[in-house]
C-alpha cells in the first residue's frame, strides 16, 4: 500500500485534533478536551496543514472555520478513527477469564485423541472457565449449524473428503499417513493384492459407511473385505492380536495407541490425509472464535503436530 510522504507524519492524535477543532472551533477547548497542552494542539495543526498543503482551518472572531478541503476530509478522518477503535475492540473484546463460555465443536475421534487432551490441559492450566462440547462428525461437515452459530468449529479430513461449502473457511492443521496394522505373527502385506485378499476391521471414528480407504480403492478398481466394524480406533486395535485381520490406522493414532502385539507397515501408495479446521465466514473475525482457533493452533505447535 502506497502512502504519500506527507501522510507518513500523521498519527492518530493529529486526526483527533483535526476532528475536535472542527467540532469546537477554539484551540483552548480542544486542548482541554484532549488533555493536551496548547503547544501540542498547535503542533498537530501545523503538521496537518503541511501534510495536506492546506490551511484547513482559518482563524476568525467566531473561531476556527474549516476550509473546503477540511470539510471534505472530515468524514474520512472520522472513519479512520472509528476503524482504529474497532481494531482495538476486536483484539480485546474476548477475555476467556472473565465469564464461563461453552464452545461447541464437531470433530472425529482423531481430534479427540490427538488434540483435545492437550487443549483441555492448556485451558485448565490457565484457569479459564471454558467448556468444550464435542459432537461426532458425520459424513458431511455441518455447514448450516456453523453458519447459524450453533457450532463454533468443525474438524474434518482432507483433502476433498467432505463436500466444499462456499460459506466456510478452512485451514489444514496437520498431515498424517496411513499404516497397515497386523498381528505381529501374521504374514506381511507387501502389495495391494495381498491387502485386498485379507479380511479387515473397519473403525468408524466418524459416522460414515465409507472412508478414505474405500474411496481410494474404488479409484483403483478394487474393494476390500470387512470382517468387523467398531465404534472407535481402540476397539479396532483389540481385534488384531491373535488374528489374521488387517486394520488401516493413521500413523499418529498408532503412535498414541499402538499395541506391542501388533506391527505396522506402510503400504505403497496408501493415501495421506490432513486434518482441517473449518468455521463460518460470518464468524471469521469474531473475537471468541478467533481465540479458540488460536488455542488449537498453539496446541498443535506445542505437540509438534504442525
Amino acid at each position: 500500500m502506497l502512502i504519500a510522504n506527507g501522510l507518513r507524519k500523521i498519527d492518530i492524535q493529529d486526526l483527533l485534533v483535526f476532528l475536535e477543532i472542527y467540532e469546537r472551533q477554539y484551540l483552548g477547548e480542544v486542548a482541554e478536551a484532549l488533555n493536551l497542552s496548547a503547544s501540542s494542539v498547535s503542533y498537530s495543526l501545523k503538521k496537518l496543514r503541511g501534510s495536506f498543503a492546506d490551511e484547513l482551518f482559518i482563524a476568525t472572531r467566531s473561531g476556527m472555520q474549516p476550509t473546503r478541503k477540511a470539510q471534505a476530509m472530515r468524514h474520512h478522518a472520522r472513519t479512520m478513527v472509528e476503524l482504529m477503535n474497532a481494531c482495538f475492540s476486536e483484539a480485546s473484546a474476548f477475555d476467556p477469564s472473565q465469564a464461563p463460555r461453552t464452545f461447541r465443536l464437531c470433530a472425529p475421534e482423531y481430534f479427540e485423541l490427538l488434540i483435545l487432551p492437550p487443549l483441555l490441559r492448556r485451558l485448565s492450566a490457565a484457569g479459564y472457565p471454558v467448556s468444550l462440547v464435542v459432537q461426532r462428525l458425520g459424513r458431511e461437515i455441518p455447514a448450516e449449524a456453523l453458519l447459524h452459530g450453533e457450532l463454533d468449529l468443525a474438524l474434518g479430513f482432507g483433502p476433498h473428503q467432505h463436500r466444499a461449502h462456499p460459506g466456510l473457511v478452512s485451514l489444514a492443521l496437520l498431515k498424517d499417513d496411513l499404516l497397515c496394522i497386523r498381528n505381529a505373527g501374521s504374514a506381511p502385506v507387501d502389495d495391494l493384492d495381498a491387502f485386498c485378499a485379507r479380511r479387515q476391521v473397519f473403525p468408524t471414528p466418524w459416522d460414515s459407511d465409507r472412508n478414505m480407504i474405500d474411496g481410494w480403492l474404488q479409484q483403483q478398481g478394487r474393494s476390500r473385505q470387512i470382517a468387523a466394524r467398531t465404534n472407535n480406533y481402540l476397539a479396532a486395535l483389540q481385534l488384531i492380536p491373535a488374528s489374521d485381520l488387517l486394520l488401516v490406522l493413521p500413523a499418529r493414532v498408532h503412535e498414541r495407541l499402538g499395541d506391542p502385539r501388533t506391527c505396522a507397515s506402510p503400504l505403497p501408495n496408501l493415501p495421506s490425509f490432513s486434518l482441517e479446521m473449518l468455521w463460518a465466514q460470518p464468524f471469521d473475525q469474531d473475537p471468541a472464535n478467533i481465540w479458540l482457533r488460536e488455542q488449537i493452533l498453539s496446541v498443535c505447535a506445542e505437540q509438534s503436530l504442525l
